[in-house]
This record gives C-alpha cells, structure tokens and sequence, in this order.
C-alpha cells in the first residue's frame, strides 16, 4: 500500500506539472504575460514578506535562547557556590562534633 500511495503521489505531482506547463503555454498575448509577471511579482514579494517574518521569529528565538542559556549557566554556578558552602558547613559541624566527642571522652 505504501507503492501504490507513493506511485499515486508521483502521477498528482506528474499532473500538477503538466498543468503548470499548460498554463505557461497558454499564454498567448502581452496582456496575458504581464498578468502572469504581475501575479509572479505579487508571489514573490509575499514570499519574501513570509521570509523576513521568519527570519525576524528566528532571530528573536535565538536571542531568546541565548538568554536562557546564559540564566542557565547563572543558576548552575550559583547552585554550585551554595553546594561548596553547604558542604563547608557540613565539615564544620562533623569538625565540632568530632570535637565535642572527644572533650567528652577526655572527661570522662
């Protein structure tokens, strides 16, 4: 099913650019080629309309992207200082208790 569906495709394709060529050859008058150039034209300039829309939402993205990244790695180096100071504090408090446990055992 996935031959004849491939095979179908290929025969629309195959007609869409019959058609296509048709219709170019079927221009007959200036008038009728101006029509066309002025549509073409029109095509065109949509088109590069649409490009420039996506080009503006692509770069926005990207600046958008930087910006997480850069938060990103804020947040990371920031986690990474509180961790080291949490972990300097637990070796403080094991050095007190080591401490405390000892002044105990010379007590007693």
């Amino acid at each position: 099913s996935a031959q004849i569906a491939d095979l179908q495709q290929k025969l629309l394709d195959a007609d869409n650019g019959d058609r296509a060529k048709q219709r170019w050859d079927t221009i007959a008058t200036i008038l009728e080629a101006k029509c066309a150039l002025k549509y073409l034209l029109g095509e065109l300039v949509s088109s590069k309309v649409q490009e420039s829309k996506l080009q503006s939402g692509l770069s926005q993205s990207q600046a958008n992207c930087t910006d997480v990244q850069k938060m990103l790695m804020e947040e990371r180096n920031h986690m990474a200082e509180l961790e080291a100071e949490f972990q300097n504090q637990i070796l403080v408090q094991e050095q007190q208790h080591q401490e405390k446990v000892n002044q105990s055992s010379r007590i007693s």
